[in-house]
């Protein structure tokens, strides 16, 4: 968070106070994997590794955390370097990944145009939640969002188990960005996320349920609206959808059978 320096308005009171105010913080983030590949991804100054990780297995850079051979970041210099071991050809992985607009090519990148994906892994985990567990959880979730809490210029994401224990979580003034970074926490830390679900606090849109299905979370559960993309994709990759979770109400949009109640 920032602090600046504002003039609060109240037109009800008459009144015009100078005041100080937080606000999110947005920082380039340099990402590196290898020698021949940088990118740039506009995000919050926190969770540098986790949103690498996370960005890179959604674009197909990486299929898993064992492929890692070395990771480090310079939080002052804003840069994350991604080693991969000697046997995973990059440049080939480079060449077929999805090219996202959150991302400025620095060096070398695939000029392939982007096109959504026809085609979406399907989820086969047996995984069902009750319906109070989510909304528990998404209470949860609002409780950790400490910098929206402060800004309101932060989305929260999250990752829990069945019964509700936190596995991961994340704020970032980018939605896709706290998918990635809560996806990144969970795989290095070698969670089995076909036996998790994850809240977030956005719209859901079919990139995003991509970046779930790819790690094989079977369940998203977000606290606004879900878009026509976002539900398509969640019945072709065999996952729970459930959008405007708020009180005791909820929206299932797919995988009904997903949730208990």
């Amino acid at each position: 968070m920032r602090q600046v320096e504002i003039v609060r308005l109240d037109l009800g009171a008459g009144k015009a106070d100078a005041v100080s105010d937080l606000v999110a913080d947005e920082v380039p983030l340099q990402i590196s994997v290898d020698d021949d590949y940088s990118f740039v991804i506009w995000c919050s100054p926190m969770q540098f590794k986790e949103l690498a990780v996370g960005y890179l297995l959604a674009e197909d850079v990486l299929r898993s955390a064992d492929e890692i051979d070395q990771i480090t970041v310079d939080e002052e210099a804003l840069k994350c370097q991604v080693t991969l071991k000697s046997n995973v050809d990059v440049a080939e992985r480079m060449k077929n990944s999805r090219v996202h607009w959150r991302v400025i090519p620095l060096i070398k990148a695939s000029t392939s145009p982007y096109e959504r994906r026809e085609t979406i892994p399907r989820v086969e985990s047996l995984l069902k939640v009750q319906a109070q567990v989510i909304i528990d959880c998404i209470n949860e979730m609002n409780k950790c969002a400490i910098g929206f809490q402060q800004t309101g210029g932060l989305h929260d994401s999250a990752i829990f188990k069945a019964d509700g224990t936190l596995v991961a979580f994340s704020e970032d003034v980018g939605r896709h960005n706290t998918v990635d970074k809560v996806i990144g926490t969970a795989v290095l830390n070698k969670v089995d996320l076909g036996e998790c679900f994850m809240t977030i606090t956005g719209r859901v849109p079919g990139d995003m349920i991509f970046k779930a299905a790819k790690v094989g979370i079977p369940l998203v559960a977000s606290m606004a609206a879900v878009l026509s993309s976002g539900v398509a994709s969640a019945k072709r990759a065999n996952m729970g959808l459930v959008g405007f979770v708020r009180g005791k109400r909820m929206n299932v949009y797919s995988g009904a059978e997903r949730i208990t109640y």
